[in-house]
């Protein structure tokens, strides 16, 4: 004689875990932003890094060749902050090294008519921070106090703009 009190919670198992699976494999393996990233100018016209760090840390940034094609994604710059970067707003020069900032990989000079974007990590991929691009004409629209940045709308889509320092800190984490 066999026992039928077990089959509907076997069932509820078998579905739980069909479901699991099912939500893991269509679901994106993206690492979740807690950070936004963005640039702006020194009064002399030097290139700054913008981030603004929404909750968790971010440990570096990293300034690549924005392309569609992953091969033409060549990195151009790459910085490591001597101490995690934890809630709270952070600047640093990308042309020149910068104090709380280890360059490991110092910028390459940059071309007229390619998009770069930059972007925060974190070493154990916990969360990241969103990406800015741009190109030296976007650049050079910049002036000290403004910070270019991507702004997400009420339906997903995504642009870029440009805010100035305060608006920027006070803004940036509303979308992460």
């Amino acid at each position: 004689m066999r026992s039928t009190t077990l089959r509907p919670v076997f069932r509820r198992f078998v579905g739980a875990v069909s479901v699991s699976v099912a939500l893991a494999t269509t679901s994106g393996c993206t690492v979740p932003d807690d950070a936004v990233a963005g640039i702006s100018v020194t009064a002399d016209g030097h290139l700054l890094g913008v981030m603004m760090v929404c909750g968790h840390q971010i440990d570096g940034a990293t300034l690549y060749v924005d392309s569609d094609d992953v091969d033409k994604q060549v990195t151009v710059g790459s910085w490591t902050a001597d101490q995690p970067l934890t809630s709270g707003l952070a600047t640093w020069t990308l042309d020149s090294p910068a104090a709380g900032w280890t360059t490991t990989r110092s910028l390459a000079p940059l071309t007229a008519k390619t998009t770069y974007a930059l972007y925060g990590w974190t070493k154990d991929n916990s969360s990241s921070a969103s990406s800015i691009s741009f190109t030296l004409a976007d650049r050079d629209r910049l002036t000290p106090g403004k910070v270019r940045c991507e702004s997400i709308s009420d339906n997903g889509d995504e642009s870029a703009i440009t805010l100035s320092i305060e608006d920027f800190k006070a803004t940036a984490c509303q979308n992460t």
